[in-house]
């Protein structure tokens, strides 16, 4: 069946009318629909947009996921250097007028890379591209969500920058909040890969781990991997997080657990978010933990810590490319969401056909 977020992703790219239809059928019974509308009449002449209508231009670090892509759609050619003065500087090979270009990429720091994929979504719309959909596996400044008197509301900033630089809309995996979504000026779709982590669990032999959210934000994921195991997504065991200057404070656990556990949260970054559950849970009684993210920044060393808190294996999705100590820690496994890309670029083509 096509998943909440799809039907969310499709409502916004097609208009409530036709995104209804596809709601109580499959994505592939979905396309079929697309494209038996895959011609228009303009002033007496009917215009066909051909598959090649999306052209996809990657980054460096994400070439690795073009190779899941559907081989109709064609890949953008462009070059970015920087002039001896240090100015960036982009050329665009493959031509964008009247295209769906599709750019793959980060805006992660160093923040060259939120400057080179500003500047090549403002040359394709420059050179009469007719959207520009950018799909950012990891959304970089989305903890940067609360509005605070003083301090940067970055969430909204990239999404400003995003706009003026012609980005019609941002598609990414796992956003951290619903507020990024409220705050960002352009459409920002969320994929969650409840499914890739069901599987995953079942692989392991997990299916008897109690499932746990660190926080109350991590509800939700925990229920959707839940409802992708077929299990009750009710009373899920959560902690309450609070942040101060000395770390963060974690209340008892709402909720009973047993003996092995699976932590399921966003963003493994410097640990300290797990670090503190784990250390809860162990009070609890728990044995034997597990710790399923979807985005492994793995910053710095202190997230090592995990490893004595009887972690035993740590799962996350490839978004953000590993450096080679974490490909080299078997205890580190890396789950591919090349299959979901392909999925929803697939959606993203067929759409554009019809268009």
């Amino acid at each position: 069946m096509v998943n909440r977020m799809t039907k969310v992703y499709m409502r916004r790219l097609l208009g409530q009318d036709d995104a209804r239809i596809s709601f109580g059928v499959n994505v592939m019974a979905a396309r079929s629909i697309f494209l038996q509308r895959a011609s228009y009449f303009e002033q007496g002449v009917t215009m066909y947009w051909s598959v090649e209508t999306m052209i996809v231009f990657s980054f460096a670090d994400h070439e690795r996921m073009l190779d899941t892509l559907h081989p109709a759609m064609q890949r953008g050619n462009c070059e970015i250097r920087r002039f001896a003065n240090g100015e960036l500087f982009i050329s665009v090979r493959t031509p964008a007028q009247m295209e769906h270009c599709v750019v793959l990429g980060s805006v992660a720091p160093p923040d060259e890379r939120l400057l080179s994929l500003a500047l090549l979504s403002h040359t394709l719309k420059k050179d009469g591209s007719r959207k520009v959909t950018l799909f950012l596996p990891y959304l970089a400044y989305s903890r940067q969500d609360k509005e605070k008197p003083g301090e940067s509301l970055a969430t909204a900033w990239v999404g400003s920058i995003l706009q003026a630089s012609g980005v019609d809309e941002v598609l990414t995996i796992d956003v951290h909040s619903e507020s990024d979504k409220h705050l960002f000026p352009i459409s920002l779709v969320s994929i969650y890969p409840a499914e890739i982590f069901a599987n995953t669990v079942m692989k392991y032999q997990l299916t008897d781990a109690t499932i746990v959210a660190p926080d109350n934000g991590a509800i939700p994921r925990c229920k959707a991997v839940s409802e992708a195991l077929g299990r009750s997504a009710t009373g899920i065991p959560y902690f309450q997080k609070q942040r101060n200057e000395t770390g963060i404070k974690r209340s008892d656990m709402f909720g009973s657990v047993g003996s092995r556990v699976l932590i399921i949260d966003d963003i493994l970054d410097t640990g300290a978010t797990l670090i503190s559950a784990c250390e809860k849970l162990l009070q609890t009684g728990a044995t034997e933990i597990y710790i399923m993210v979807t985005h492994g920044l793995f910053t710095g060393p202190d997230w090592k810590k995990l490893w004595s808190l009887k972690v035993q294996r740590i799962f996350c999705t490839d978004t953000v490319p590993a450096t080679k100590e974490i490909l080299d820690e078997r205890r580190i496994t890396i789950l591919p969401i090349g299959q979901l890309i392909k999925e929803h670029m697939a959606l993203l083509r067929d759409i554009a056909v019809n268009r």
